[in-house]
């Protein structure tokens, strides 16, 4: 069988990103801009500014991309590109940029959900065997899936309320710190002591997660020691929360694979470059003989690397969209197939 080259667009946010990978497994190089330090000015990403700066730079990125390699677009066998969810603008400058390559060099064109891409980017690590168990964490998804084979999925259970990502950054944000949230709640966490009292969410033996307890309770906290005069320990605080909510992951986590008796686990989403929440996971799976994968981090954040990833096995399945195809800012990917 011939080596199958898929070219991958992101750019469902903040980065702008172009990447060729080989056999849904091997990267030949990836291009990402990245808009964080303009978006950090106004505590978040803002949609119009996003979406102009995508459509400045794309053909620059797909530019630097084949500079670092003798591959050019007329050698792709496909072209993928993320369709959902994410800012509808930003979507669609992708979109159409994906949709011109694949017309004007009569390719293929292959639609990719975000969450997708974050799943198959552990076939950048190691092949993925099936069955096996899947963490998502992201900004908008917390859910603990079976995959029996690929595109298969079965979620045992998904988050009642806030993803725990969107967590994060709602905790970051009464806690004052910088876009993004997330990270910046780690870095200040690795400087504090788990010394707040703050509740387990859904402490129960199901595998549904709940967060939004965890994140009012830290939101209460701060109001009432503000009302009262008192100065909050934010590195004490952002430990005691990082350690709550991903304590709770690794129950769960523990729970399915206890249930299921799967020996594999991939972690997939923005939140597993966490590190914590890695160090955790290796001891999890250390504890029960676990096969553990989690992304190297460059593959974490958004990248089109995974997209190129997760359009392979589409691929082989002749699973191609028209030109009709559009952007959707929300679409939930799990069906339980």
């Amino acid at each position: 069988m011939k080596d199958v080259y898929i070219l991958g667009v992101e750019s469902s946010c903040d980065e702008t990103s172009i990447s060729i990978v080989k056999n849904g497994s091997v990267e030949i190089a990836t291009t990402v801009l990245t808009q964080m330090d303009t978006h950090a000015m106004y505590g978040g990403v803002v949609p119009e500014i996003a979406s102009r700066m995508h459509t400045e730079n794309i053909t620059l990125v797909l530019e630097d991309l084949l500079s670092k390699t003798d591959l050019s677009v007329s050698d792709m066998d496909a072209i993928a590109v993320c369709y959902a969810p994410g800012l509808l603008g930003s979507l669609l400058v992708g979109i159409e940029f994906a949709k011109t390559l694949a017309l004007v060099y009569n390719k293929p064109l292959i639609k990719v959900h975000h969450i997708a891409g974050h799943i198959y980017a552990n076939n950048l690590v190691k092949e993925i065997k099936f069955p096996t168990l899947a963490l998502v964490v992201s900004g908008g998804h917390t859910e603990l899936v079976r995959m029996d084979d690929d595109y298969s999925f079965k979620v045992l259970g998904t988050t009642l309320d806030d993803a725990i990502g969107e967590c994060f950054d709602k905790v970051a944000r009464v806690l004052d710190l910088k876009y993004p949230g997330g990270p910046n709640i780690e870095k200040l966490a690795k400087l504090g002591k788990n010394t707040y009292n703050l509740p387990i969410p859904m402490n129960n033996n199901e595998l549904n997660f709940s967060f939004s307890g965890l994140k009012s309770a830290v939101i209460n906290l701060v109001h009432n020691e503000k009302q009262r005069g008192n100065i909050i320990n934010k590195e004490d605080l952002a430990c005691s929360f990082q350690t709550i909510a991903v304590d709770e992951l690794i129950r769960k986590t523990k729970l399915a694979i206890i249930k299921t008796n799967i020996k594999r686990l991939i972690v997939a989403g923005g939140v597993s470059a966490n590190s914590y929440l890695r160090e955790k996971l290796n001891e999890l799976c250390n504890e029960l003989d676990v096969d553990l994968s989690i992304p190297p981090l460059k593959y974490c954040t958004d990248n089109a690397t995974m997209i190129a990833c997760a359009a392979y096995p589409l691929y082989l399945k002749k699973e191609f969209t028209d030109f009709s195809l559009n952007g959707k800012s929300q679409e939930y990917f799990f069906t339980n197939k």
